[in-house]
């Protein structure tokens, strides 16, 4: 019993020194993620080309919700499958602050980061070269913008009589992200249901504090489940060396076990990678491929969103833990 309150005392200690810098790594991240679907969807609507790239640099975002974000807007054809997985790969979810936590372990994150971006990249626009090479039907994107864009266009100028005199803020459409002008613009012969001075304040905006808060409260939770078994188990068998025998020393099936652990679609997948690495359980390059494998939720936005292309998204979710295990390998060659 003294062993398991000794182990719950440190997991405690463990996670609350992390509290601050998690709640203002989370704080920053929800100022700058506010009603991202439009946000994003609008920069990707424009920067097809630039699509892997985009999407490497907003994966590295430590949020887990921007893979869904990427999985629903993929969903509806607005970016390809070479930008989605460029987004899948890039993700570490909460890795990022974990990491920042522990300064000592800054520059493997550093490492890590400019590892994952790079890859995802490059991922991207190989998957997007070989489909774009052997598909005989060239993928239309944007349909859903396109359509989108032309209704809203069109209601906007029939809405509003030719002799009516329009206010500089008269129509709000462009400027709304809420996605509420959307489902108004759904019948555009009615132009009642298209409120032009109707606002979003209301309706977007969010408490960032609280968001913050909310993250936080979850990952901490997560951080504390996982130290304390890492604790116990060092307690109770005298060291980690139970651990270290489920991976063993061999650093390609711990690549390929990581892989596995990093596809679980949830965030405690990349906390519990994470604390394995600062344990000195898990080797560098098998953080690299399990990080790379962890999508967050994105994948169960993905199989909700397209669930009847089941075999697509198996394949994706494949191609994902395929090019993830590649990654680790590769970076096993570095380190």
């Amino acid at each position: 019993m003294e062993i398991f309150w000794h182990s719950l005392l440190h997991a405690l200690e463990d996670t609350a020194i992390i509290i601050p810098i998690l709640y203002l790594a989370y704080l920053l991240v929800s100022y700058f993620s506010h009603n991202d679907n439009q946000r994003y969807s609008k920069i990707l609507h424009h920067t097809n080309k630039a699509g892997p790239v985009v999407g490497a640099f907003l994966g590295c975002i430590p949020q887990c919700g921007f893979s869904s974000v990427m999985s629903d807007l993929y969903s509806k054809k607005i970016i390809s499958i070479g930008t989605l997985l460029a987004v899948f790969i890039a993700t570490s979810d909460e890795a990022i602050p974990l990491m920042i936590a522990s300064p000592e372990f800054i520059p493997d994150l550093l490492w890590l980061i400019l590892i994952k971006f790079v890859y995802a990249i490059i991922i991207g626009y190989f998957v997007d070269g070989l489909i774009k090479l052997f598909s005989k039907k060239k993928v239309k994107l944007n349909e859903y913008h396109d359509k989108f864009d032309k209704i809203k266009n069109e209601n906007c100028q029939n809405s509003i009589p030719a002799d009516t005199q329009v206010e500089e803020d008269h129509c709000e459409c462009e400027s709304c992200d809420c996605g509420h002008d959307e489902h108004k613009l759904e019948d555009k012969n009615d132009s009642k249901k298209h409120d032009h001075k109707h606002n979003h304040c209301h309706c977007c905006a969010t408490n960032i504090f609280l968001d913050a808060l909310k993250h936080t409260a979850i990952i901490v939770a997560y951080v504390f489940v996982a130290t304390l078994i890492i604790n116990l188990i060092e307690g109770y068998a005298g060291g980690l060396d139970p651990l270290k025998s489920i991976f063993t020393d061999n650093v390609y099936l711990q690549i390929l076990l990581a892989c596995l652990i990093g596809l679980l679609p949830n965030c405690a997948a990349s906390v519990f990678l994470v604390e394995l690495f600062m344990e000195g359980v898990l080797l560098f390059p098998a953080l690299v491929g399990g990080l790379c494998a962890g999508a967050g939720v994105g994948l169960v936005v993905l199989f909700t969103t397209k669930y009847k292309k089941t075999f697509n998204n198996i394949l994706i979710t494949l191609s994902l833990y395929t090019f993830a295990v590649v990654g680790g390998i590769l970076t096993s060659l570095i380190f």
